[in-house]
């Protein structure tokens, strides 16, 4: 990043200035005591960042240089991933990513489709089925592929990752083209993964940076933290003072030489010339005296700093606590520039599916008339292995009860989209291997399809493949039965809910449909509802994800009406998808309640117990996913970002149908101001049990109409964006649902742009997350399951979500509090070291009190190197007790060891010690000499006592000017000039020269 290192600082421009004064004008000290400092600073910062910026550029190549096969004349070759062009057929093999935008030609599967997953654009895991186009889905093979002659039509390039219109036309045997519509169901994204699927052959429609998923990155902009910006804001100050006591002393000088007998001597007598350049003359005087005292301005902080945050991130590096053992792999440092921010977090944003989860659904536990049943625990009233020390349920229904019981798990094995494949192959692991035996193993574009499918299985159901239209699945007496499948009525976000029409080999036709319980409970007429309502909220309270599933029987004559209205709705080219809604609302009704499941996506270890500390610690959590709102807010509740007396507002595309946004909007501010205006309460301390905890779920449409700007100036358009960050800060956490990548980074950016400004940290997996991982002022990336995109991207890389809570409360703890201290001690030495030198102006003719090797070694070593040290090592708080009181971390929120008055108190703190110094040593010294080796002097008879001032010339030299008090002084140059001239103004003709020995 070349910014970085383009970056002109405040400290380092201001001594390049000092630097080229020095070389310009006489100045009492020498152009190498800011030269040699500001060289040192800006050499070791080029080198840090050089070598950061140089694993960032390793990283990119190995994407960049990444091989794919490319089709050319009929025949399969291998190209780099950066050379690819438009138009170019690429070849894709399974388990490989795809390397830019595709539509989709033909695959290895006969009726033209193939499983993708696209975890690291959406977050989502599971395998979704994308189809080539109709006419070229026969071109199998690399020289059927060459013989293609056609042209796409499509949009310029654009974020929205579930968008796509374009248009192929096809020429065929020189006839007119075939026009094919294209839609996002042909489009293969840039990161997504082929699954299940041996080949695939497409067309590169988007490259580089128009892919969605460049698109949908942030820039990457240079990161500064709130410490450094501190640092410039002190800096400023103190260029300040320094100017002032320059132009201070200037003016004095003036005023005391305005007396005639202390101007020049005699011999040094100004000509009439330099008399009339008094303004130019009195300039240079003030930049001498700028140089004299440019030492107050710390130009080794910025280095000293540099050097400790660059060591200090070793300390995370070697945490053995952050070690993985599974992955075998700890923390990665990408930059050390934002250490001390990791103690100053306000807002957390995280991702949810493998971030706060494992993305492992489970089937917890299924209810079928009020009788529970548990996986691997009692099954048809038989206790089975691994139900020690379980709740024993109820689960002996009656004959009738018996039936509907198998009808639920046969329902369960057939309404769903499972692909079953026999074994598979992740990470060089080979999953689906069961004691030695291959046996099914379950993919679906939906993970908890996945999870009751398995759950069925252990339950007694199996269900084995989907084969020639036919279902079949292997029932408790291990008879396979067979169901053919005529129409699958897919799952929407709006119903939230799918189905599907099968025929048993008896000939009847059923209709079954599993959804969300306050999309299913409405439309069923019979079966025991109170019941099964119970267990779901039962269950619902625990943060289990509930579906209920219900069903119905089909006539043949209902069968032909179903068919006939869902063909008219799927053939409709316009208001297809409203159509196809209505189609569904008539068919999906009248049904028979069966039961309900529960599934749990897993947490990852001490997710919950994570949250709970940040939360403890001060900081608000924010989920935003790509997932459905029904599952997130599951998985929030399940990791303690909801409460159970959490009431939850709800800001969705549901309610805003229902109401329009701005009253919506205001109905929401109501609710949570007028409980925030009752009390006042911290809401990160205890919670009282009078008072309402907040909880709220947006989805990403609702939030693109609160953040579009409004056409006109009116007083309701314009102020969505307050009114909803007011609503935010009320909550005690938000739910953001069915959030593109860009609109996460959106997100943070607002709260960041807020009133309060507020330090904020973005943590994900998958590349959807890069975004918000580069908009963040911090950026964490989990090197988990979608790849290392945000890894890579992110400035600290962990393995685990719970490792967020050590990198926080204790290393973000000790990082900042070494930080500040640092800060603070260098601007404290650098008063103590000139406010001396400011003091000693007596006669103000630029006598400078240290010599040149002190001043240029005094910041870049003298003192630099043991607060250096005390910033590596300092642990003020012990490890343990930071780790088990999270509210310490809320001590050193917002700044608070580096705001004003604390910066003030060490100011005046260096000035009183360096009046101790100065005046100390002033009585201490007052009536000795020394001579140049240290010793005192016992006599010295031509020592002029009346001197006013003391004028050492050498070889026409500039003059170095010495006082009445400083004997020691020129006892020394004695022995370094062959001659020192006295000159007594009180008594005007008489002068002294002492000879040296030499």
């Amino acid at each position: 990043d070349t910014n970085s290192l383009c970056e002109i600082r405040i400290a380092n421009f201001y001594f390049l200035i000092i630097f080229l004064v020095q070389l310009i004008i006489d100045t009492p000290t020498s152009p190498m005591t800011s030269g040699l400092p500001l060289f040192f600073v800006i050499t070791v910062t080029a080198i840090k960042q050089g070598y950061e910026d140089w694993i960032r550029h390793k990283a990119d190549n190995a994407v960049n240089q990444c091989p794919v096969h490319v089709t050319q004349h009929g025949k399969v070759v291998r190209k780099q991933s950066q050379k690819l062009r438009v138009g170019d057929i690429v070849q894709v093999k399974e388990d490989e990513t795809f390397p830019c935008d595709l539509i989709l030609l033909s695959t290895s599967r006969e009726d033209g489709t193939c499983f993708v997953t696209t975890a690291s654009l959406d977050g989502e895991s599971s395998h979704k089925t994308y189809y080539a186009v109709q006419d070229t889905k026969a071109f199998n093979t690399a020289e059927e592929v060459d013989t293609l002659h056609s042209t796409i039509e499509c949009e310029q390039p654009q974020p929205d990752l579930y968008k796509f219109v374009g248009r192929i036309n096809i020429y065929l045997d020189r006839d007119e083209p075939i026009a094919r519509p294209l839609g996002s169901e042909n489009l293969l994204l840039r990161g997504a993964t082929l699954k299940n699927t041996e080949y695939i052959h497409a067309v590169v429609i988007y490259t580089g940076m128009e892919t969605k998923m460049a698109l949908n990155y942030q820039s990457k902009s240079q990161k500064r933290s709130a410490v450094e910006k501190s640092m410039n804001a002190y800096l400023i100050v103190y260029l300040c003072i320094l100017i002032s006591k320059a132009l201070i002393n200037t003016v004095l000088k003036y005023v005391w030489q305005a007396n005639p007998n202390r101007d020049e001597p005699w011999y040094n007598q100004k000509t009439e010339t330099e008399r009339q350049r008094h303004l130019i003359r009195a300039f240079t005087d003030f930049l001498a005296f700028m140089v004299l005292f440019n030492y107050i301005i710390p130009v080794s902080m910025y280095v000293t700093v540099e050097m400790q945050k660059f060591l200090g991130s070793y300390f995370i590096l070697w945490d053995d606590d952050m070690f993985d053992e599974e992955l075998g792999e700890g923390p990665l440092v990408n930059t050390s520039d934002l250490n001390e921010e990791l103690g100053q977090v306000e807002y957390v944003f995280t991702d949810k599916t493998g971030t706060l989860t494992e993305n492992n659904m489970e089937l917890r536990e299924c209810c079928v008339d009020g009788h529970v049943y548990v996986p691997h625990a009692i099954c048809n009233g038989q206790i089975l292995p691994g139900a020690a020390g379980m709740d024993m349920i109820d689960s002996s229904p009656g004959l009738d009860g018996k039936e509907r019981e198998e009808l639920f798990f046969r329902a369960l094995c057939l309404c769903h989209t499972v692909q079953v494949k026999e074994e598979e192959t992740v990470d060089g692991i080979k999953r689906g291997i069961y004691q030695g035996k291959s046996t099914s193993f379950y993919i679906s574009s939906s993970p908890d399809e996945v999870a009751l499918v398995e759950g069925m299985k252990r339950l007694g159901f199996t269900y084995l493949r989907l084969k020639d239209s036919h279902m079949e699945i292997l029932n408790r007496q291990d008879e396979m039965e067979r169901f053919e499948l005529l129409e699958v009525l897919n799952f929407d976000s709006v119903r939230r809910r799918m189905s599907v029409i099968v025929r048993s080999s008896s000939g009847e036709y059923y209709l079954f449909c599993k959804g969300a319980d306050s999309s299913v409970f409405p439309r069923v007429v019979s079966g025991k509802l109170e019941q099964v309502r119970a267990r779901v909220e039962h269950n619902a309270v625990e943060g289990l994800r509930t579906l209920c599933v219900a069903y119905k029987k089909l006539t043949h004559e209902e069968y032909e009406e179903t068919c006939h209205l869902l063909n008219s709705a799927k053939l409709a080219l316009r208001e297809r998808d409203k159509k196809l809604a209505e189609a569904y609302d008539v068919i999906e009704k009248d049904f028979i309640l069966l039961g309900a499941t529960a599934v749990e996506d897993r947490l990852q270890d001490k997710a919950a117990d994570t949250i709970e500390s940040l939360h403890k610690a001060g900081m608000k959590v924010w989920v935003l996913t790509g997932d459905k709102m029904e599952t997130a807010a599951a998985t929030c509740y399940a990791s303690k970002l909801f409460h159970r007396n959490t009431q939850i507002l709800e800001l969705t595309t549901k309610r805003t149908e229902e109401q329009s946004l701005h009253d919506v909007l205001f109905d929401l501010s109501r609710t949570v101001l007028r409980q925030h205006g009752s009390m006042t309460r911290d809401i990160f301390s205890g919670l009282s049990d009078d008072y309402q905890d907040y909880g709220l779920i947006i989805d990403g449409a609702t939030l693109s109409a609160v953040l579009k700007p409004t056409q006109e100036g009116t007083s309701n358009g314009g102020n969505y964006k307050e009114i909803f960050l007011e609503i935010c800060r009320n909550c005690s956490a938000v739910l953001c649902c069915r959030m593109a990548p860009l609109q996460k980074a959106q997100i943070v950016k607002l709260i960041k742009a807020s009133k309060e400004h507020p330090i904020t940290l973005a943590i994900g997996d998958g590349a959807n997350d890069v975004s918000m991982i580069l908009e963040a002022h911090v950026g964490i990336g989990i090197m988990g399951k979608e790849g290392r995109q945000a890894a890579r991207n992110s400035d600290y890389a962990i393995t685990k979500f719970k490792h967020l809570k050590k990198m926080l409360l204790v290393h973000g703890h000790y990082y900042y509090i070494r930080i500040a201290e640092l800060v603070q001690y260098f601007f404290y030495k650098n008063v103590c070291f000139i406010f001396p030198q400011f003091l000693y102006q007596k006669n103000f003719l630029f006598c400078p009190l240290y010599d040149t090797a002190y001043l240029t070694l005094y910041n870049i070593s003298f003192t630099s190197l043991p607060i250096l040290l005390y910033s590596l090592m300092e642990q003020h708080i012990n490890m343990d007790i930071l780790k088990r009181d999270p509210s310490l971390y809320r001590d050193i929120a917002k700044n608070s060891l580096l705001r004003w008055p604390t910066f003030i108190y060490w100011t005046f703190l260096g000035v009183f010690d360096a009046m101790v110094f100065f005046f100390g040593a002033f009585f201490l010294f007052d009536n000795t000499t020394f001579t140049s080796n240290g010793q005192v002097m016992q006599s010295l008879a031509l020592w002029p006592t009346t001197t006013e001032r003391i004028q050492v010339r050498q070889h026409n030299s500039h003059y170095l000017h010495f006082h009445r008090d400083e004997k020691i002084q020129l006892a020394h140059m004695s022995n370094m000039y062959k001659c020192v001239y006295f000159s007594n103004r009180q008594l005007f003709k008489r002068n002294y020269i002492i000879y040296s020995d030499y």
